[in-house]
């Protein structure tokens, strides 16, 4: 069985494919601590990353991701677009913020289905997280010829060749 390494992709290039994915595959798993030390997740819609790399949720002060992520600000984002073989993890620290402003920037209606009254929803906030380190999976050729390599290796009981494209970036 051969081993094969994914290209790696660094820097620049690597912050801006991070961008590009996360506000691509927008639903992320958001994972905090809770009390008794147990990894909780659920699923988030990514409103935003912006020029510095902080990734924009929309939430409510009386949850218990707030909660979890005032009491442990470490989480976890877990980006996963199975059919196109995309994937993004985020491990960061979590804020929350009450800044009119930028809840004006970044709503939309869609999420009038969690907020009944909108941006005058009662303890609406937003939950910032800035990334300490990120990383991604996805294919190099396309999905595709990912799937083709996938298959041959199942043949053949080599690795896949050459098929996934690997980035880190650390903050």
């Amino acid at each position: 069985m051969t081993e094969n390494t994914p290209e790696e992709v660094t820097g620049p290039e690597a912050i801006t494919r991070v961008k590009e994915l996360v506000e691509d595959i927008d639903i992320t798993m958001l994972t905090t601590q809770d009390a008794a030390g147990n990894l909780v997740s659920r699923p988030m819609s990514t409103r935003h990353m912006d020029e510095n790399g902080d990734i924009w949720f929309f939430t409510l002060d009386d949850s218990k991701k707030v909660d979890q992520s005032e009491s442990d600000r470490d989480v976890g984002l877990s980006y996963a677009d199975a059919k196109g073989y995309r994937f993004v993890s985020v491990a960061g620290r979590a804020e929350t913020v009450h800044d009119r402003s930028k809840m004006d920037e970044l709503y939309t209606p869609s999420l009038d289905v969690w907020f009944e009254s909108g941006l005058d929803t009662p303890g609406i906030a937003l939950l910032k997280v800035t990334p300490c380190e990120c990383e991604f999976w996805e294919p190099r050729h396309g999905k595709l010829v990912t799937a083709a390599g996938m298959l041959k290796s199942l043949v053949t009981k080599d690795s896949p060749d050459d098929t996934m494209r690997h980035g880190t970036v650390s903050c």
